[in-house]
């Protein structure tokens, strides 16, 4: 089992910068891929990103490329959001996610923290 606790989401004005943290915790040992998920009011969940345990490469949802970035620390069992030019679009609850595998669904959920982008 894997526990996923988000943090860092608030209302901030467009344009601004938020960075949110996902601590896991658990058998961590086992994570493949860490994903970050986010579904605003009314619509369906939207992929945003992921990255490797190992490492590599992270990619993206091309409605945050050049704007989001994914980085992780292991040392820490955290994998951060760095959000950049904020839109009031990217008002939503973002989740981060955890899978063994290498592709497929993810397996572990986090709670979701709230971020909200004022006009």
């Amino acid at each position: 089992q894997v526990q996923l606790v988000e943090s860092g989401g608030q209302l901030v004005q467009a344009g601004g910068s938020l960075r949110l943290s996902c601590a896991a915790s658990g058998v961590t040992s086992g994570i493949n891929t860490m994903g970050w998920f986010r579904q605003a009011p009314e619509k369906e969940r939207e992929f945003v990103g992921l990255v490797t345990w190992s490492g590599g490469i992270p990619s993206y949802a091309d409605s945050i490329k050049g704007r989001f970035t994914i980085s992780r620390d292991n040392a820490k069992n955290t994998v951060y959001l760095q959000m950049n030019s904020l839109k009031p679009e990217d008002t939503a609850v973002y989740y981060c996610a955890a899978r063994f595998a290498a592709f497929g669904p993810f397996d572990y959920w986090g709670q979701g923290t709230q971020v909200a982008v004022s006009a």
